[in-house]
């Protein structure tokens, strides 16, 4: 027998036994399907959170009190740092001549701002800012213009808004020097920020800065920690870049040799790191369920096959008596097993992407596509059909054609 007639006969089996076929498939559908499920929704989200992260600018670290993500609960020795003062910032500014910008801001959420004509709820972020700060995370004026060292230094009240705050103060207005109001603050629009779009259906446009003097004037001088933004030159110059950085501020903060920073230090590239060291236990976790459901699909597959031979036993005498080799039935039984476990594997991937995607979607994540889960399901596919075909294979290769033929 050729090996493409050994297909066509395995195929054939499937085909007349339809039902157990399918009950066989189900297994590894279960199994794929959790994998590739799963699988996707996390990369979904993983596309996301990049994104997000990126507002970063390239080449850009940061440099702030508390950990950029925090798993449990936070020890009571970072609770307790030390706040980063404006002072801090502008030593390190006028120390850090690796850098290319030092920028700093300052946040306080939960602002409501009003205009003449609409006023939002109090959802708003405001931040105080300096002009590096600004080059530092990507924030593009679209219309009007920046906030200057001038505006910081003669503590103009003035304002760029984001797309959102636009959207909902100024319907029909420009709002180029209009009039708006942060809490009590009364402040001038000069200018209006590039759209930066959503993350989980979360707006990233529904924000305010100012120049940091006028921030720290309405809100306390100390009354918040500094974030410290900054970029290097280039890549090659990035890692120096970084530990001037940390080397010079442990000394402006007077941080012990041999003691841990009092501050931390993140980018973009460690964020990701560490979302990719919080979804590696999901991951595994669904592989440890789907290896479980495969594991059960797989008895059932060999069981399957064990029937069959045993059904068969007079067919398989046949066959030797006609010339089949111990390879061809070999083959035959092998391919059975192998093509049960790939087209339960592919009915899994197929229902796994859209149920990924469905689940994704409506976190507001864009569409993924895990290819490489897919190329790993589809291996698990075939090993399952080799590891479980090849007993009931090797034991109808075996036969006896005379014993065979005399099987009723």
């Amino acid at each position: 027998m050729k090996i493409g007639e050994t297909v066509q006969v395995a195929f054939g089996s499937l085909r007349t036994n339809k039902l157990r076929s399918a009950l066989t498939v189900l297994g590894i559908v279960i199994g794929i399907f959790s994998i590739i499920s799963i699988s996707t929704v996390i990369s979904m989200m993983q596309n996301s959170i990049e994104q997000g992260l990126s507002e970063l600018g390239k080449y850009t670290f940061q440099i702030q009190k508390f950990p950029a993500m925090q798993m449990g609960r936070m020890s009571d020795k970072i609770w307790h740092r030390k706040k980063i003062t404006i002072d801090e910032y502008y030593r390190l500014r006028d120390l850090l001549t690796e850098a290319k910008y030092v920028g700093a801001e300052q946040w306080r959420f939960g602002c409501r701002v009003k205009s003449q004509w609409e006023a939002t709820n109090p959802n708003i972020q405001a931040a105080g800012v300096t002009p590096e700060a600004l080059l530092t995370n990507q924030l593009t004026v679209e219309s009007g213009r920046a906030v200057t060292q001038n505006d910081l230094d003669y503590n103009h009240r003035v304002c760029i808004l984001g797309t959102d705050l636009v959207k909902k103060l100024f319907k029909s207005v420009d709002p180029i020097d209009q009039e708006i109001q942060v809490n009590n603050l009364r402040l001038k629009v000069i200018g209006v920020f590039e759209a930066r779009g959503q993350i989980f259906g979360q707006s990233r446009d529904n924000f305010l800065v100012m120049p940091l003097t006028v921030f720290q004037n309405e809100y306390g001088k100390y009354a918040r920690s500094i974030n410290i933004t900054v970029m290097a030159y280039g890549p090659q110059s990035y890692n120096a870049t970084i530990d001037a950085a940390t080397g010079l501020f442990r000394t402006i903060r007077k941080v012990p040799p041999g003691e841990e920073n009092d501050f931390e230090i993140y980018s973009n590239d460690s964020l990701i790191m560490q979302m990719n060291a919080i979804t590696k236990y999901v991951k595994w976790g669904s592989i440890m369920v789907a290896l479980i459901a495969l594991l059960a699909a797989g008895v059932g597959i060999m069981n399957i096959m064990l029937v069959s031979v045993t059904e068969r036993t007079r067919e398989i005498g046949i066959r030797k008596a006609l010339g089949a080799k111990k390879r061809n039935i070999l083959v035959q039984f092998l391919i059975e097993a192998i093509a049960l476990s790939q087209f339960g594997g592919v009915i899994g991937i197929i229902l796994g992407l859209m149920a990924g995607n469905m689940a994704g979607s409506l976190l507001k994540a864009p569409p993924a596509f895990p290819l490489d889960w897919i190329i790993t399901g589809i291996a698990l596919c075939v090993l399952v059909g080799i590891g479980f075909g090849t007993y009931p294979a090797y034991k109808a290769a075996s036969l006896d054609p005379i014993e065979a033929l005399r099987y009723e």
